[in-house]
């Protein structure tokens, strides 16, 4: 099924020409005409032929560019023939009259037939059309409307040719086929990937209990998404789960009902970032009951490596990867910011929780969570290999405005970070780079309509915010004193942090009200959307500055109208290749050649509910 499938999706025609004789005789028709030739005359390597057209009783030019000797051999005076064009009405000076004309026509072979041309030459129409026939079409269960479609792209007749003539391309119809059978075939492969292992424990704690001690009520997404980890944790298969949310939607709190479903066995939880870690490490102190040992890991020097992961709830960062111990008691594995590890790091921290029992290995429950949304046509393709859960409600409302601004609005920006620094509030700006180096300095570019514009890198700045404010912090991705720059911002009251997009992984500094993006055009959505999640974070208003030189950038205005990140991340799909989405499994180079995620959501609908019939 899948062979047959793919077997025509390689081999599509790239056009198609036709031999049936011409029965309109009007502008743009193509096909064959038979004529007898009257008369001929070259001029500049050009040949004029005069021929007569019987069947429509009206002369026809055939004019010859680059003519060659043979060519004169060919369109001998008296001579009937056949021959193939597309009909030109061309104005005649002399005569003032419009004459049908063929331009450098071909001699078929044969007519009444329609031929193919392919991408490559080894392509056999004869072995095609062996294999493709209504019969095999049918065996493969694809809908008839899409099985048609795809039968007539191989075995064309005069009406497909003429719809295929019109449109310059296939029809809207045969492409909206060939989308749902790529995504179709793509979805099945996925579904292989899929594999279960049984899981190393069976879990149910006791959430009630926990829920209760809480000073707060959940939301409905995150009870929902809670539920959905409730029902993973009590299965005899290892779960595999991302839940996604926006920024700022609670997922922590997610975390530690995870724990809490997964105790009396242990739970270990990755993170990016050191500081990420502590402040997951801070929460989870504050919240979870007092009998859950906490164990908090971030060295992966030789001597912290040789001692054991111990504790209920481990948290840590990539240095969890390194360390050694007794991990037969660990039901659960968790990454936070999943996207910003790499497919092996996930894997790997799994691979040392896996175990064993009767039945061969046993893996435990891994959850992944994310606050970069995905669009929606990207996680129906992913549930193919995961699971998802969504959490779109947030605990309190996000109070933000966005802002474009250029130079010319650069000093009311200043007056607005003045009057935010005497309420104790603190201030973040980010720019696209950390110094000029003769590596990034912006090549000249001959048409300045596609030159990239300059701006000031961090280094640049900071002498400026220095001389102008105090309490001024700086620091960067490549800094190794980052997390400690960080932690003194956040403990310092109407400060000034000068960064790099660094600070977009989750960090949370609830004093944070304006954040000002230099250079926002040259980032993508969803990381303008994590940086401006930055401010407002527990319902403080906040003000999200997107400085540019592209003051009416339609990416900048759209994205500027809402602060929803799965509206944004829908928004995002319009501007990027769909390969770029697909990461880690998923990715395989896969490039789609008709299916269009940023408007095929139905057909992928469509195409995995057969999946799930089949």
């Amino acid at each position: 099924m899948h062979a047959l499938l793919s077997y025509c999706l390689d081999n599509i025609p790239k056009s198609y020409d036709t031999t049936y004789p011409i029965t309109e005789f009007s502008q743009g028709e193509r096909g064959v005409l038979e004529v007898t030739i009257t008369q001929k005359r070259f001029h500049n390597n050009i040949l004029f032929i005069e021929s007569f057209c019987k069947d429509f009783n009206s002369p026809l030019r055939i004019i010859i560019f680059n003519a060659r000797p043979y060519h004169a051999q060919i369109f001998q005076e008296t001579k009937t023939l056949f021959v193939l064009g597309t009909l030109e009405f061309q104005h005649d000076k002399m005569t003032n009259a419009l004459n049908p004309t063929f331009v450098n026509p071909k001699i078929p072979r044969t007519t009444n037939t329609i031929t193919m041309q392919f991408k490559t030459r080894t392509t056999k129409l004869a072995d095609l059309q062996k294999h493709i026939t209504k019969e095999a079409l049918e065996n493969t269960h694809i809908p008839q409307q899409y099985s048609d479609k795809l039968y007539r792209i191989f075995h064309p007749d005069l009406e497909f040719f003429k719809e295929y003539s019109k449109e310059k391309a296939l029809p809207e119809s045969f492409q909206e086929a060939l989308k749902f059978i790529e995504i179709f075939v793509y979805t099945q492969r996925l579904r292989k990937k899929k594999t279960q292992f049984r899981s190393k424990f069976r879990c149910n704690g006791d959430l009630e209990s926990f829920l209760k001690t809480l000073p707060f009520s959940l939301t409905n997404a995150q009870k929902e998404a809670i539920k959905d980890i409730q029902e993973d944790l009590k299965s005899e298969f290892a779960c595999r789960r991302i839940v996604m949310g926006d920024v700022g939607c609670g997922k922590t709190m997610v975390i530690l009902a995870s724990v809490i479903l997964a105790y009396p066995q242990k739970s270990i939880l990755m993170a990016p970032t050191t500081i990420l870690a502590k402040q997951l490490f801070e929460e989870a102190k504050k919240y979870l009951p007092k009998h859950i040992n906490i164990s908090f890991v971030s060295s992966s020097n030789a001597k912290e490596r040789k001692k054991p992961l111990e504790g209920d709830f481990i948290i840590g960062t990539h240095a969890l990867l390194y360390r050694s111990g007794d991990l037969t008691d660990f039901a659960l594995v968790m990454t936070d910011e999943q996207h910003r590890f790499g497919t092996n790091a996930r894997s790997k921290l799994e691979q040392m929780l896996e175990g064993k029992d009767e039945h061969g290995r046993t893996k435990p429950h891994n959850i992944q969570f994310s606050a970069t949304p995905i669009p929606r046509t990207m996680a129906m393709l992913k549930n193919n290999v995961v699971s998802f859960s969504f959490i779109k409600e947030l605990p309190f409302k996000k109070d933000i405005d966005t802002r474009i601004i250029d130079k010319s609005g650069f000093q009311r920006l200043i007056e607005h970070i003045r009057t935010e620094l005497t309420k104790g509030h603190q201030i973040a700006i980010i720019y696209p780079r950390i110094e000029e180096t003769d590596e990034n300095k912006e090549k000249p570019i001959k048409d300045s309509r596609y030159a990239p514009i300059p701006y000031m890198s961090l280094k640049d700045a900071e002498n400026y915010w220095i001389k102008h404010f105090q309490h001024v912090f700086s620091t960067h991705g490549k800094d190794k004193e980052k997390e400690d720059v960080l932690e003194q911002f956040a403990n310092t009251e109407s400060a000034i942090l000068l960064a790099t997009t660094m600070i977009e992984v989750g960090i949370s500094l609830p004093k944070l009200s304006i954040i000002v993006i230099v250079g926002a055009e040259r980032l993508g959505l969803a990381s303008l959307h994590q940086l401006r999640g930055r401010v407002s974070r527990n319902g403080l208003k906040g003000y999200c500055y997107l400085y540019t030189h592209q003051i009416q950038n339609e990416r900048l205005i759209r994205f500027a109208k809402t602060l929803n990140g799965f509206d944004i991340a829908e928004l995002d799909l319009g501007y990027r290749n769909s390969g770029d989405l697909l990461d880690g499994i998923l990715q395989s180079g896969a490039q789609f050649r008709y299916f269009d995620f940023a408007t095929d959501s139905k057909i992928l609908e469509e195409a995995n509910a057969l999946i799930h019939r089949i």
